[in-house]
């Protein structure tokens, strides 16, 4: 979580209340993400099973945070490859999912991209890390716990493929 600490000269000039010499305040900032969608051969989705919070112990597509000053794209392909060690192109925009959890001081928008395989097996790159376990899943038969990124990832492509 990125958080901004304010010491009290910012806040003066943020005309922020100040109850004290010594006090802090602390502002939570939205970070941002990106995700793939990865479809193989046989139409099913790459899903990792996250080991961290957000939403640790759930599904979701590959992806993570996007570095300072990188650009989108390039970021969703630096992860792809970091994470699952797939070469893959960006085929389109897919959506956007946001996640708000103020009680445990979360909030996170992600942009999830359709991408294409290029080259490369997928196989866990952050095993005992972020990453808990990887599996190709077939859009009609899902895991039950879908992390929040992924639900409206699947849900586009769903009603895509019913059009």
């Amino acid at each position: 979580m990125s958080c901004l600490r304010l010491d009290l000269a910012i806040m003066e000039e943020m005309n922020l209340p100040i109850k004290g010499e010594a006090m802090s305040t602390t502002i939570a900032i939205p970070r941002l993400g990106v995700g793939a969608v990865i479809l193989n051969d046989k139409n099913e989705i790459l899903l990792v099973l996250r080991n961290r919070d957000p939403e640790k112990n759930m599904w979701s597509i590959p992806g993570g945070k996007v570095d300072p000053y990188e650009q989108l794209e390039t970021s969703v392909i630096r992860e792809i490859k970091e994470e699952v060690n797939l070469d893959v192109k960006v085929k389109a925009l897919l959506c956007t999912a946001e996640t708000i959890r103020p009680e445990s001081a979360e909030h996170w928008v992600s942009v999830i991209y359709e991408v294409t395989i290029l080259s490369g097996e997928a196989r866990n790159l952050e095993e005992g890390g972020a990453i808990g376990d990887m599996r190709w899943y077939s859009l009609d038969a899902l895991p039950s716990n879908l992390a929040c990124f992924a639900v409206p990832a699947i849900e586009h492509l769903q009603n895509r493929n019913r059009s």
